[in-house]
This record gives structure tokens, sequence and C-alpha cells, in this order.
């Protein structure tokens, strides 16, 4: 079996696309009859093929071979036809291109236009309004307002109330309130009349700026004199008060539009959606999934984010699984996050051959991924320590124009780590430096964790010293390493001096830090002084962990570990391509 690619078996919990692969046709049967007739050396080329492997027992398992991430055709640049109307279309859009160029290229707007302007090049009014509509598209908003600041000042252009209302908008995007409530103040000072487009943007801005109670006051406001509040200017105080962790305002906010008889307004879809996150943020599940029944109950359609938002609360990947079943079968695709949530279920389940399986069967459905997708895979890899399959994929991000990020590279050193390589750790760490990157306190970290597994106290030691060197400071879990470290190698004494820096480097031992002092005491004497640190009762404390190494605690613990934070949720459940939900996409890298 020299040569040959992975096998993945697929498990009778995978999802239905992967538990029933289709069968080879006939012509596959064919030309896999010429294969075995030719050369070794030509079969070993031919493997790195897609093919399938049928076989039946008593559980119905499927192996399936395939090359791992080769090229895909949405991988490679197309060049995109236009069609113009006549010459002069031609001519505008060229002209229009070659301006949105200048302004990339230069970061500014006004420059360009400016420049434009007193070289008698052609800028008529249509050109400039184009170019704000594309870069409001492009959600560049400082551009929008840095070329609406610059319009106000220009005689050729009538600066209307329209274009108020976007500057507001504009600044509100970016979260600068203080210009935002200075533009809605000359507006008036002008005799425009607010409206709700302008309040709501100016509720937004002060969102955003983390002025949540002027932004609920903007918004009570209009509940009571008006303008009556539109369908965006609920979804956007929803998400300022979940933002702002006001959950029992924004329920009953919602409770309020879903009971209310006499309101013009229903919650919608986002809504639902703003909701369901609000709930997966407060960690109340059965909450979420009964807004999840009461969106049927409504007529709500349930999008292929709905059933994300519900994937993204499960960390079982069973239930993970079952879900993404649900939502194929009420008819709708699965998007990148539904992948990527999968893939990581499998991950940290350490069933990598469905992680990777899933992987390729998103490749074969022509779903893109995403930066954010490349990285989910290569943490589902290293959890497992399979270097070469995390390799893959970070070359693979690379063929796919992604630059890989320090979340990336953390994430490789890991896998190097979970297969006790620690001479390929040390290089790919040094690699990290080469390619511009600074590790952080999370590479840091996995590097320690390295040592610490294998017992290199030294190396655990200079490691540590370095990132101090670097101006970075240790955290709870730096410091839990180190604590390990030395009390896996009998140095009890030094394990209770990493324990009590935690106290005096303001971050007090949680729950598993404990857990591992009581673990590494094995006297009698180093018992009484852990339980008398930990604060805890005797009699209750050590026979709970007398049976068990830090090595146990640390397995159970890094099972609930993630390696993405909390806030990086929102890229699966706000995944949707409306406005709203795009701004909610938070980074998911630790």
């Amino acid at each position: 079996m020299t040569g040959m690619p992975t096998r993945h078996l697929i498990h009778t919990h995978a999802p239905s696309f992967l538990s029933h692969a289709r069968p080879p046709p006939p012509s596959d049967v064919a030309a896999c009859q010429a294969f075995q007739a030719t050369p070794t050396s030509q079969r070993q080329m031919t493997l790195s093929n897609l093919c399938y492997i049928n076989f039946n027992n008593h559980r119905r398992l499927e192996v399936v071979c395939f090359g791992m991430l080769s090229p895909r055709k949405f991988m490679q640049k197309r060049k995109k036809i236009e069609l113009f109307k006549d010459a002069a279309h031609e001519a505008d859009q060229k002209n229009w291109r070659k301006l949105m160029l200048e302004i990339d290229e230069t970061g500014s707007a006004v420059p360009v236009l400016r420049s434009r302007k007193a070289s008698n090049d052609s800028l008529p009014k249509d050109l400039v309004l184009g170019t704000l509509v594309r870069l409001k598209q492009l959600k560049k908003w400082n551009l929008v307002s840095e070329i609406l600041e610059w319009l106000r000042t220009q005689q050729w252009w009538d600066f209307n109330e329209m274009d108020f209302v976007m500057l507001i908008t504009a600044y509100g995007k970016q979260g600068d309130f203080v210009k935002a409530e200075n533009i809605f103040s000359f507006m008036n000072k002008k005799g425009y009349t607010p409206n709700v487009v302008s309040y709501t943007a100016l509720m937004e801005a002060y969102g955003k700026g983390g002025q949540y109670s002027k932004a609920e006051s903007v918004f009570r406001r209009m509940q009571t004199s008006g303008p009556e509040p539109s369908a965006l200017t609920y979804q956007i105080i929803l998400k300022i008060f979940v933002e702002g962790n006001k959950f029992e305002e924004a329920e009953q906010i919602f409770e309020n539009l879903t009971n209310d008889e006499k309101s013009p307004l229903k919650p919608d879809q986002k809504m639902f959606h703003m909701m369901i996150y609000m709930h997966k943020k407060a960690g109340s599940y059965e909450k979420a999934h009964k807004l999840f029944c009461l969106m049927a109950e409504r007529g709500i359609q349930r999008s292929t984010v709905t059933f994300n938002s519900l994937m993204s609360f499960e960390t079982n990947y069973k239930e993970v699984s079952r879900i993404y079943d649900q939502m194929q079968k009420a008819g709708l695709r699965p998007d990148v996050v539904s992948y990527a949530l999968l893939i990581h279920a499998y991950g940290k389940a350490r069933r990598e051959e469905e992680a990777s399986a899933v992987f390729e069967e998103m490749l074969d459905a022509g779903v893109r991924p995403t930066h954010k997708a490349y990285n989910i895979l290569l943490d589902a890899f290293a959890i497992s320590g399979m270097v070469e399959q995390a390799r893959n994929v970070f070359k693979c991000m690379r063929r796919d124009r992604f630059t890989p990020d320090l979340c990336s590279y953390t994430s490789m050193l890991s896998a190097y780590i979970n297969a006790s390589d620690m001479d390929g750790a040390e290089k790919f760490f040094k690699r990290l430096r080469v390619d511009k990157l600074q590790p952080n306190v999370v590479t840091y970290g996995t590097l320690l964790k390295g040592y610490a597994k294998v017992n290199n106290l030294e190396k655990m030691m200079e490691t540590y010293e370095d990132m101090i060197t670097h101006g970075i400071k240790a955290n709870q879990t730096i410091l839990t390493t180190m604590m390990d470290g030395y009390g896996k190698n009998k140095d009890f004494a030094s394990a209770v001096h990493w324990y009590k820096e935690m106290d005096n480097r303001g971050c007090p031992p949680d729950q598993k830090a404990k857990n591992i002092l009581l673990s590494l005491a094995k006297t009698e004497e180093e018992q009484e002084e852990a339980n008398q640190l930990v604060g805890s009762n005797a009699s209750y404390q050590t026979p709970r962990f007398s049976n068990y190494s830090s090595d146990d605690i640390n397995e159970v613990s890094d099972e609930s570990d993630d390696d993405y934070s909390d806030d990086e949720t929102e890229l699966y459940i706000n995944s949707d391509s409306s406005e709203i939900q795009d701004e909610l996409i938070a980074n998911k890298s630790s």
C-alpha cells in the first residue's frame, strides 16, 4: 500500500452526504481495471486523483480514497467577459474603473477626485455618485465619509438631505458618534426634519461607539415621539443590546414585537437570528431551540444561517452532524460556515478522517473556503497531530491566494507538538519569525506546552524567558503550563511557586489550575500544602484526584478548551449576506 493516498473511513454518524457516497460508474470500473495493468510508477502518479473503493459489511462502512486537496476550478482565476451598450458606455466604465483603482492604490479618495477636477478631467456627478455607491457596498465607510465631507465644500455639488443622512450613516458605521451627532444637529439647523433613517443612523453610531444608554435613549424617543421605528431600527437596537450584554432589554423588545397584536411589525428572520445568537452568548440552548421552533410556527423561513446558529451551540460531533442532516433535509445548501462548523466538531472529537472528508466534499461542492475555514481545518488536524494533512492544508491556503496568519502558524505549531515532534515545532517556530510574524502569548503557550509534554524543563524555561524579553506578559494558561511542567518532574516546590505567581500577576488560578496542583501533590505533606493553597477541605479534594495524574486532568480540560474565542462564533451565526449580519462577523482566532 506504499504511496497510497489517505483512506477516510466514513463513520456511521457522519452526515448523509458522506455515508451515502456515490458508487463508481462503469467507466470508472473499466478505468480501474486498466489501472491495474499499468507500471507501478504510473500507478503512483494516478493515485493522486480521486477514486472510490466500496465494500459492504454489517456496519455498511465505505472507504473513500482521494488525493488531498487537489486543485479545483474555482481556485483558478477566470477572465470575466463584459458587455457594453456602446463605445461611450465602455469609455465611461473604463474611466470609472481607473478612478477606483487609483483610490484603492492611494488609500484615499479626495486627492484623486481633486486631482481629476483640477486637471479638467471628466468628473461628472454620476461618476462621483457611482463611486459612493460602490464604496458603500464595499463597506469602506471611511472613504464614504471622506468624499461626502469634501463634497460639502464644493459649490458644484448640491449637498442635499440624502447626502447628510449618508454621512451620518458613514460615521455611524465607524462608531464616530461625535461627528454623527454634529451632522445630525447641523441638519436640524438647516431645517431638515429628522426621519427614521437619520435617527436609526445616529442610534447605530452610539451603539458602535459603546454608548449603549444613548442608543437606547434615541430608540425610546422614536417609540414615544416618532418617527416609528422600522424593521432595520429594531434589528440594530437588538444588535446593540446584545453587544452591550443587555439581554433583558433585548428580550423585552423581541417579546413585545412577538406578542403585541397591534404592532405593525413582527420579528423577521434577522431578528430571530440575532436573538438565537444572544441565547448562544448567554449559554441558554433551550431558549435558542425554542426560538428555532417558533420560527416554523410563525411561518418564518429558516435559512442555512438558522441551522448554523444551532450547530454552533453543539460540542458533540454527533449532534452537529444531526443538525447538518436536518438542514439538508429542509432543502438548504450548506455554506462555508456549515462546513467549517462540521469540520471543527470532527476535529475536536479527534475524528480526522471525517474532518478531511467534509473538507473534500466542500471543495467538490464548489464552496470556496474562507481564510477562517482554512484555519479551522488546520486546527482540526493539529488537535490530532496530523502533521502531513495540516501541511497540505497550509500549502492549499497559499495556492488559493490566502496568506496564512498567526493563527494558521500557531495551529501548525500545535500539529507538530501533538505529534511529539519538537524538532519540527522548533523549526516551524523559527520559520514564523523568518516570515515576519511575531508570536503572541498563544503561540508561546503552545510551544511551552510542547516542552512540558516531553519534560524538557530547560527549553521550557528558555522559551518563557524569551517571551518575557519580547514584552509578552504571562497569562494564567502560561503559568499553569509552567506549574504542570515542573510538577510532573517531581519538583513540587517549583510547581507551588508558579501557582503563587498567578495571584502575584493578577490572574487568580481557575479550577483547572487548582485541580492540577492537587494532582501533583504525592506525599501527605504536599497534599496538605496543596489543599491549603487551594483553600479546600483535604478530605473532599484529595480523594477526588489521588488516582489521576496532571496529564489526565489536562486531557479532560483540553477537551473543553477551544482554540477559538467565543466571539468567533459570530462568524458562524451571522454569515447572512445582509448588511446587519455582515457587520457581526468577528475574528475567530486566539
